[in-house]
């Protein structure tokens, strides 16, 4: 079990990284083991906002796993939204050797006309 890393000037402003605490919540409750697999390759601008190709453009090539992976990676993050992310940290866990990438996340953000990718609000009522 491993968890999408942090960008490190989030994690210092939050204080904290949830999908790390879940992944570690996680493997005790499935008792897995859960290691720091991937890392960033360099900082990337919030996703809040950017439409899905810009996305993932955004995560493009954003995270590296070292080599000597087997078998399945269950990737852990804290909100899946459009897939970006989980998808490019999938990649980079499957090039380093890991034939299978199971995601689980906390939170599923669900598109609604005007709210969404789009960066648009809701008209107020």
């Amino acid at each position: 079990m491993t968890f999408v890393p942090a960008d490190g000037a989030r994690r210092l402003q939050r204080g904290h990284h949830p999908a790390a605490r879940l992944a570690e919540a996680l493997a005790v409750r499935w008792p897995l083991p859960c290691e720091p697999l991937l890392a960033r390759t360099e900082a990337s601008i919030r996703q809040r906002g950017l439409s899905l190709v810009e996305r993932r453009r955004n995560v493009a090539g954003a995270f590296r796993a070292e080599g000597g992976l087997a078998g399945t990676v269950v990737l852990v993050d804290d909100v899946y939204t459009s897939g970006a992310t989980a998808s490019a940290a999938a990649s980079a866990l499957r090039a380093a050797g890991a034939l299978r990438v199971e995601v689980v996340t906390f939170a599923r953000a669900i598109r609604t006309p005007g709210v969404g990718l789009q960066g648009r609000r809701p008209e107020p009522i």
